[in-house]
């Protein structure tokens, strides 16, 4: 308990001191808060639903579990690159079109040059990733496992859809988002 009557002044100015220093960290806080760069809710539920199919189909047996953990193995470090830096600066979608601009939005250019800089590799993964996903189509087929072979029909729609609009749409975040901001240079 504090007894206010008795304490000197410099005390009071100490106290206040600290309670801004608290303000100004809560404040901080909020706005790196406010400012971490998430994937929209709709594409990170797409992504564990996905996930979650590709599990389940590498438990089917035989050989369209094996195709299933072929695409596993390619799909995982694909996945983590993605949510890394190629789809967070999509949460900003929203708010710029809006016209909402803040200055902390120009850390999104870190994701978007490494994503510019790493395409050709994501392209190529996905090509990888496709036939790998040919090859369970096919082999589903084989062993009459229909729900496997459609999920990889819809992994490789997914893939076309980044290709076609999330990629790019990241892109032009970034390179927007450079016009916009004084020094969102993104290195």
């Amino acid at each position: 308990e504090h007894d206010l009557i008795r304490k000197p002044v410099s005390t009071f100015r100490d106290h206040a001191l600290k309670r801004r220093k608290r303000l100004a960290a809560v404040r901080r806080y909020l706005w790196e808060q406010a400012m971490k760069f998430e994937i929209p809710p709709s594409l990170k539920a797409e992504h564990e639903e996905l996930h979650g199919e590709l599990v389940r189909a590498t438990k089917a047996g035989g050989r369209t579990g094996e195709a299933a953990k072929a695409v596993a193995k390619l799909m995982h470090p694909h996945f983590i690159k993605e949510e890394e830096y190629a789809l967070p600066p999509l949460g900003l979608l929203t708010a710029l079109s809006r016209g909402q601009i803040e200055s902390g939005m120009a850390e999104v250019t870190k994701m978007t040059d490494r994503l510019e800089a790493e395409l050709p590799q994501m392209l190529a993964e996905h090509k990888d990733i496709v036939a790998a996903l040919e090859t369970l189509v096919e082999a589903a087929a084989a062993e009459s496992k229909s729900d496997q072979a459609h999920f990889a029909e819809e992994l490789m729609a997914h893939a076309r859809m980044e290709e076609e609009v999330s990629y790019p749409t990241a892109l032009l975040i970034g390179r927007y988002l450079k016009t916009v901001l004084p020094g969102a240079s993104g290195r």
